[in-house]
């Protein structure tokens, strides 16, 4: 028999490891549910999915894999129907950034010895089906998180699975996770959303903010475009890791802030110069929870056909762009052309053709 994996839930997450699984395991029969038809629809369409379910129902039998990939929120309520689905073979896994709570509920319904639970460090802030990638999930850490009573033999079945889909495994207990990605994952899209309201309501009558903010601004605050449904479920999920590290947090700023107060020289180099050294010390060679930009900055004049002119060349040269555009306040002098790219590889083809070709380009 082939094997038959099931989905609860195939947004950008479940849906991007769908794609994967269908890439690289073509004969697998892939069955799912969503609350959304529009999305079984396309899936279905595409090829990604064998069976379309309106309900959680006997299509889920015999799964050797169970991916809830719903909002964490939803996850926990989920499992309670697929009980009547697990069996002896059967691993149980979730894809929610929120470890503690589920594990919570798994042991309280007696499904430890199926449930290994599993955080794809990889996003964006892009949601939904529509803008899945089996690619997302390519080198990207894959956290795993086995419960009390699951066998060995089913964490290394599911780790090797993982890492057949070009991601990479690691085993994490549910604590330690929530605790890791509390301080990489959700303080940030707590900070880039808070930065984002702060300037909303402190911006001037004109929004001369508004009008100046880009670049760097729309840099580090991107995230904040995220899914408020899906943050506002993780921050409740997460509420006790996320409150201490915001108390962290808050901390360090209150000590920033005397530094900026007392203008105090040592203290304030310190700051900047211990963040520029661990900024630079963080390797490039796997995605993490929040998904990497591949941009370049290029001087360019202002002036019609210019652009025309950069995009013409990336094109025949077989070098796909994701996104274009000019900034209009020069945040370093000459850079005034944003380019973004899908991947690293073409990035850095990007940027050798437009040396060649006597552009000064900056990459970030």
């Amino acid at each position: 028999m082939k094997e038959k994996i099931g989905f609860i839930g195939l947004g950008l997450i479940g849906g991007s490891i769908a794609k994967a699984i269908r890439q690289y395991y073509p004969d697998f029969e892939l069955v799912a549910f969503d609350k959304q038809k529009e999305t079984l629809a396309l899936a279905a369409q595409e090829g990604i999915i064998d069976t379309a379910c309106s309900s959680i129902n006997d299509s889920f039998c015999n799964c050797t894999y169970l991916f809830l990939c719903a909002p964490v929120a939803y996850n926990n309520a989920y499992l309670a129907q697929l009980k009547t689905y697990l069996h002896e073979g059967c691993i149980l896994t979730d894809v929610g950034s929120v470890k503690n709570s589920i594990h919570e509920a798994v042991k309280k319904l007696g499904l430890e010895e199926y449930f290994i639970g599993g955080h794809p460090m990889a996003g964006s802030e892009k949601s939904g089906f529509a803008n899945a990638k089996a690619i997302l999930i390519e080198n990207a850490y894959f956290v795993l998180t086995p419960s009390e009573k699951v066998s060995p033999e089913k964490v290394t079945a599911y780790k090797d699975f993982i890492a057949s889909l070009k991601a990479i495994p690691i085993i994490m207990n549910a604590k330690e996770h929530d605790f890791v990605t509390g301080t990489i994952s959700h303080l940030p899209h707590i900070i880039a959303s808070g930065l984002v309201n702060f300037v909303e309501q402190t911006d001037t009558a004109n929004e001369y903010m508004k009008l100046l903010a880009a670049g760097g601004f729309k840099d580090i605050t991107r995230i904040a475009s995220s899914s408020p449904t899906m943050w506002q479920h993780i921050c409740l999920k997460n509420h006790k890791q996320i409150s201490e590290i915001l108390d962290a947090y808050i901390h360090l700023l209150i000590e920033t802030k005397k530094s900026v107060e007392t203008c105090n020289t040592e203290q304030l180099y310190d700051f900047f110069d211990r963040a520029n050294n661990y900024r630079n010390s963080i390797p490039d060679s796997s995605f993490g929870c929040i998904k990497k930009e591949f941009v370049i900055y290029c001087d360019i004049i202002d002036e019609a056909g210019g652009i025309a002119t950069i995009a013409t060349i990336l094109a025949s040269n077989h070098i796909s762009i994701k996104n274009i555009g000019i900034i209009h306040n020069r945040e370093f002098e000459e850079g005034v052309l944003r380019i973004e790219f899908y991947e690293e590889l073409s990035s850095q083809k990007a940027v050798k053709l437009l040396q060649k070709y006597r552009y000064i380009v900056y990459e970030r």
